[in-house]
């Protein structure tokens, strides 16, 4: 065996060996239990970063361990491959086409990923952009469409200038696209939404099913659902057949409305002002208002502002007269872009207020206290009783809002309703790379879905790249030239593409029956793997990607194509990897490429880092200093090895007869690690306290092999080397398999059977007692394990150095913890 630890060879040797005898290619059943594994797969971007090697190798760990612990694991590996930097690469360099662009990149980042040693099944692997692949995305759009779930409206979009498309309300992070940071706009464009808003309810109920989610993931989808309890309540419009609709959580202060807040954007702002001499103000605020993005309306810190369109509107409640105003905090987006002010119960109604000098009245009235509206330096807005309404006066709060609901209800003037924050998913884009959306429109026929039959709706070669706002296959007439499936006349073909999030929202099912070209997947695969059992990922999809997969995993659901309806049954978030206290970016200049060290310490010692740093839900800070020392760990294990390897498969596999001494605890220790690293990994995912558990049996193993032969028991080194190799294998996979063998052993240690602990092994010969006087500590006594009260009292009672202690002293009585302590108190 070779003295010195040569990763390079060792890794290239069993790369090779793994892929040439299928060491992880995974029949589609089998009679053991499932177990499906699963990291978010990447966009292939080019080269593979920190992020990536920390969320592949904890999948993998998880994978491994799983295989070894008896179960049928599918781990796959594909490519979200569609999305804007392969347009953005061909608009820049001109001679690179979006598909050489990915297609070079994925070859890329599979070569990493199989050099880093990750145990996926590459016969499994998928690419978004493959026609195979968007051929079943085009036709899920079709089944959503059919279901009416799929529709086009035009609407005010997020419109983001530098990346010249659409994007959805999740994409834009305070108010900048998410993928450039710059501000966006709105515009009014027709477009495909997904009726997401059909699912809210069961999207925010089922969060109680998902036991294996961080509380936080669940907090966030929660708080983006957003759903609110209360009424919808319409205000007729003075002199017009017209009518306001408002929707408030606050039914019980509509006594209190001074005045109507109307959204810019709302349909009724034009003809309130049409003949009114403000109206031309009105238009110049409105136009303003509008190119402003919803940050920029909505933060707490911006000026709120709004002009009074002319217009009055009437309170059903009180049939008092209210002003109609435009403001730049109302959204047409949220609510019915209408807001009923007021300012004694509402503090952005207040300020509002006070700034435009509007009435203030207030209708609840805390306990105890008595509201004046003239003294009022911010708007009330806990509990109270109702006041200055009419026949609801006296009522608390919360039976107010009830009692006023019911009436609203009576009298046909409004009914309680449960509103959401979420809203449809907008998923028209208009850019080149990604799948088409399979619809054509016919002058006779109207909108017309492309025939399943017909899919594909590929997308063409030869496009001009060029950012003009529109996509490129508008300028394709080869693509938008079609005859109408219906009348068979000239048609055009829809050239907006899908959200690459459409892509992603299923993948997970396909990898089940990647090459299935009749069906998006068999049906009994699918059932057989899924749900996925173990999601890794990070923290930033927590609600772009899963709630869109828990969407269409529901959708799936309700047409009968899958079983179940969340598709994720436990998800690990992991943290980001910094550097000097800040995430790795090129822009930073701190990143470090996975490349450099796999070339200079090996895969092994990336991983074990990796893995070894930080618990995997926070942030890693990068250390070089503790790269260096898995490195010379990693050394230690293989000299330890090393020094034993011949003839150790001579000993017995295990130790028979009754251990002591040395032999003892070094048994012992073997078996509390197997027990240690078992909990962390299968319980915890404390993937750090394992590796430290491995690294405490490595310097015990190194102390025992010291032992002088006689005294040392054979079978005990063979337990402790064997153990040591297989609860590292799944962290550090290359040199464990190199050890495995040069130890004797012919199959590989990746299909070796976890080992279980002895409970009887781990069982203490002798414990420390604490000797108490007087509830201070005074003597620390080895006693044997499992004595009794009586006993410890006995013993304790019996030492020279506790009998000096009392002498001359009444003990009052002696109080003995069972296992743990005795107290002795004395006068």
């Amino acid at each position: 065996m070779n003295e010195r630890y040569d990763f390079k060879e060792i890794e290239a040797k069993w790369q090779a060996r793994w892929a040439a005898e299928n060491l992880y290619k995974t029949p589609d059943f089998s009679d053991r239990p499932k177990y499906y594994c699963l990291e978010m797969f990447p966009y292939p971007s080019g080269k593979l970063h920190m992020g990536h090697v920390r969320n592949y190798s904890i999948g993998d760990v998880v994978a491994r361990f799983k295989t070894m612990q008896g179960y049928h694991v599918l781990h796959p590996m594909g490519w979200d491959a569609f999305g804007l930097p392969a347009e953005n690469a061909a608009i820049k360099h001109g001679n690179i086409h979006p598909a050489d662009w990915t297609m070079d990149n994925i070859r890329t980042m599979r070569a990493q990923l199989k050099q880093l040693g990750i145990s996926y099944d590459w016969d499994r692997e998928v690419a978004t952009c493959h026609p195979g692949y968007y051929k079943w995305t085009q036709w899920l759009f079709l089944q959503l469409y059919h279901k009416g779930l799929a529709y086009k409206k035009k609407a005010a979009v997020n419109w983001c200038p530098s990346c010249a498309t659409v994007l959805a309300n999740e994409q834009v992070k305070e108010g900048a696209c998410e993928r450039c940071k710059t501000p966006v706009e709105k515009r009014e464009l027709e477009q495909w939404f997904f009726k997401i808003t059909a699912y809210a309810e069961r999207l925010l109920k089922d969060l109680e099913l998902l036991k294996g989610w961080p509380e936080k993931v669940k907090i966030m989808q929660e708080n983006w659902i957003g759903r609110s309890e209360g009424a919808e309540i319409r205000f007729k419009v003075a002199d017009m057949d017209e009518e306001i609709v408002v929707f408030t959580t606050r039914p019980d202060t509509v006594f209190g409305v001074t005045y109507m807040v109307l959204a810019p954007e709302h349909p009724l702002v034009e003809k309130l002002v049409e003949g009114k001499p403000q109206a031309e103000a009105v238009r110049d605020f409105v136009r303003r208002v509008r190119n402003l993005n919803e940050i920029a309306r909505t933060a707490t810190d911006v000026e709120k502002e709004g002009l009074f369109t002319g217009a009055y509107c009437i309170n059903p409640l009180n049939g008092e007269r209210v002003p109609i105003l435009v403001a730049n905090y109302v959204l047409l987006e949220y609510g019915t872009g209408a807001v009923m002010g007021v300012p004694a119960h509402d503090q952005r109604d207040f300020e509002f207020a006070r700034k435009y000098n509007l009435p203030i009245r207030v209708v609840i009235q805390p306990p105890g206290e008595e509201l004046d509206p003239q003294t009022m330096t911010e708007a009330y807005a806990g509990d109270g009783v109702m006041v200055n309404s009419g026949q609801f006066n006296g009522l608390p709060k919360d039976e107010g809002i009830r009692a006023v609901i019911a009436y609203l209800e009576e009298k046909g003037l409004g009914r309680g309703q449960v509103n959401y924050r979420l809203r449809d998913w907008l998923i028209s884009r208009q850019r080149y790379w990604g799948a088409p959306i399979p619809i054509i429109y016919c002058d006779k026929c109207g909108i017309v879905p492309v025939p399943e039959e017909d899919l594909p709706v590929l997308l063409p070669r030869d496009v001009e790249f060029k950012p003009t706002g529109q996509s490129p296959l508008a300028d394709c007439p080869e693509f938008v030239n079609t005859t109408c499936p219906r009348c068979g006349g000239p048609a055009r073909r829809e050239t907006d593409t899908m959200d690459t999030f459409m892509c992603s929202s299923w993948y997970y099912y396909r990898y089940t029956s990647p090459r299935e070209d009749k069906q998006p997947w068999d049906r009994a695969r699918v059932d057989y793997w899924l749900p996925v059992d173990q999601y890794i990922g990070g923290v930033e999809h927590a609600i772009l990607h899963l709630l869109y997969s828990r969407f269409f995993t529901k959708v799936l659901y309700d047409l009968g194509l899958v079983g179940i309806q969340e598709p994720f049954t436990n998800l690990l978030t992991q943290g980001m990897v910094l550097k000097d206290g800040a995430k790795m970016s090129k822009s930073r200049g701190n990143v470090v490429s996975p490349e450099e060290i796999v070339a200079k310490y090996g895969a092994d010692t990336a991983r074990l880092f990796i893995l070894f740093a930080a618990p995997p839900e926070r942030d890693l800070e990068w250390s070089d200093q503790g790269v260096e020392g898995c490195y010379r760990f990693l050394n230690r294990v293989w000299r330890l090895v090393a020094s034993v390897a011949g003839g150790l498969l001579e000993a017995p596999p295990k130790p028979a007869g009754k251990l002591v001494g040395v032999n003892r605890q070094m048994h012992r220790l073997t078996h509390l690690t197997i027990k240690k690293v078992t909990e962390d990994i299968g319980s915890r995912f404390n993937f750090n306290t394992a590796v430290s558990a491995i690294m405490e049996l490595v310097n015990a193993l190194y102390q025992y092999k010291e032992v002088p032969e006689t005294d040392r028991d054979p079978a005990v080194l063979r337990e402790g080397i064997e153990h040591l190799l297989i609860l590292l294998a799944p962290f550090a996979p290359h040199i464990t398999e190199e050890l495995w063998e040069s130890i004797g052993h012919r199959e590989s240690i990746h299909r070796q059977p976890w080992p279980a602990y002895d409970p009887g092994a781990i069982v203490e010969d002798e414990i420390t007692i604490v000797v108490q006087i007087n509830g201070r500590v005074r003597e620390r006594v080895l006693v044997p394990a499992g004595i009794t009260p009586a006993q410890m009292q006995e013993v304790v009672l019996a030492q020279p150095r506790v009998q000096k202690l009392v002498e001359g002293k009444q003990i009052v009585k002696v109080i003995p913890v069972p296992g743990k302590l005795v107290n002795i108190v004395v006068k």
